[in-house]
């Protein structure tokens, strides 16, 4: 994909279009660490938070019990 740099307010920056946000699973306000590597290349990488122990659980027993029933059948 090829993007352009234009001028925004006294800065410069690339538009990221809504296709573009979904693939990276991103979206306005988002973090993401820049990094520039040598020969000038750029990667962007999107800090995500990770989920505490006690928020996995609780996501792990919702899902389980939401789907209780196809577990057993499974067994």
């Amino acid at each position: 994909m090829v993007k352009t740099i234009s001028k925004i307010g006294n800065s410069q920056g690339l538009m990221f279009d809504a296709a573009l946000m979904d693939l990276a699973r991103l979206k306005t306000g988002d973090q993401v660490n820049v990094e520039v590597h040598e020969g000038g290349t750029i990667t962007l990488t999107p800090l995500r938070p990770k989920l505490s122990p006690v928020e996995v659980s609780r996501v792990i027993k919702a899902t389980m019990k939401d789907y209780a029933g196809t577990m057993k059948k499974l067994a």
